[in-house]
């Protein structure tokens, strides 16, 4: 049994740095022998720190052959095609969230992975998120006791990181499926679905305060959960000054978890032992999640080991981006799953 993974980056943008980064974190088992992007370029720098072979497009690289597993990281109006193009030529194939920008979209690639019988991941990084992996087990320890509430706030000023290119590709609606409800705020509605449950209807309102993007920059919502809990989930992006906020906050019957801004926030419990706050997870954030993503990615290819969240399950973030969309239209609640 193979003990490396050989992987094709397809996309060598910003989020591609994290992805390297990750495996570079978790040893040597993942090596990339491929980098891929229309952007020469851009494939070159991955290409710099991997010994990669460079690819203008996934056909040619392909055709050339050298590994058993593409990272896909491209726009999400792309996702379609070259998730497709993969999985018919047999590879294993982990592929940026959200899986499609439309519903029919990610139906296609599904029909796709389960005809190839190879491993298909939807890279949602937030399952791994270690604050976030630390408050559920917390919570399924009754840590809090029963949650009453809770609320995500995704609040981040524009970012050069993402943001940086010319015209930047998070701008235009058409190639977002929306804006960032359906893009960054899904890093936010997986937690609140591994801690809650599934998100049952919303009730919505949208703004565009960042006059460039053209999908939202600002969503309220109330979402209402199978089990009957309510949550809240903010966003709001511009590119003015920004006061720190808590990324999210769960309130149960003995206390609170709070888990602090920022990329590296850490995660804060109050109970009747520390009514003041304790930190029970010291500050690891965002960049540490992408490691044990791409490690979960790999032990599947390599051993077979069940992933942490099935494919399917990204659906459940599109799902509530579309009914924010449809509540924002409409005025009224809207359901997730109808």
């Amino acid at each position: 049994m193979a003990e490396t993974l050989r992987l094709a980056f397809v996309g060598c943008g910003a989020i591609a740095r994290r992805h390297l980064d990750g495996i570079h974190a978790f040893g040597d088992r993942v090596h990339v022998t491929a980098a891929i992007d229309p952007d020469l370029a851009k494939a070159q720098r991955i290409a710099g720190e991997t010994g990669a072979a460079v690819f203008g497009s996934l056909t040619e690289a392909l055709a050339a052959g050298g590994f058993e597993a593409v990272d896909i990281m491209v726009p999400h109006d792309l996702h379609e095609a070259l998730a497709i193009e993969a999985l018919r030529a047999g590879q294993h194939v982990l592929l940026e969230k959200p899986m499609a920008p439309t519903l029919e979209a990610c139906q296609r690639i599904l029909a796709a992975a389960r005809a190839a019988g190879t491993v298909f991941m939807v890279a949602e990084n937030a399952q791994y998120w270690p604050e976030i992996v630390k408050a559920a087990d917390l919570i399924a320890a009754g840590a809090i006791g029963n949650i009453i509430t809770a609320r995500a706030a995704f609040t981040h000023r524009l970012d050069e990181t993402f943001f940086g290119d010319a015209r930047p590709w998070r701008f235009e609606r058409a190639r977002t499926g929306g804006g960032i409800t359906i893009d960054g705020g899904s890093h936010w509605i997986r937690p609140l679905r591994m801690w809650l449950g599934e998100i049952d209807a919303v009730v919505a309102v949208t703004g565009h305060p960042l006059r460039q993007m053209e999908g939202e920059s600002l969503v309220r919502s109330v979402l209402r959960f199978a089990s009957g809990q309510i949550a809240t989930f903010d966003a709001l992006m511009h590119d003015g000054p920004m006061a720190p906020e808590p990324w999210w906050r769960v309130t149960g019957t003995r206390g609170e978890l709070l888990i602090e801004g920022g990329h590296t926030g850490g995660l804060q419990l109050y109970d009747t032992a520390s009514p003041a706050g304790r930190r029970v997870a010291e500050p690891q954030g965002y960049a540490k999640s992408f490691g044990p993503e791409i490690d979960d990615f790999a032990s599947a290819v390599l051993h077979g080991t069940p992933l942490r969240a099935a494919p399917e399950q990204s659906l459940g973030e599109l799902r509530t981006a579309f009914a924010i969309y449809r509540s924002a239209a409409s005025g009224r609640w809207e359901k997730v799953w109808a």
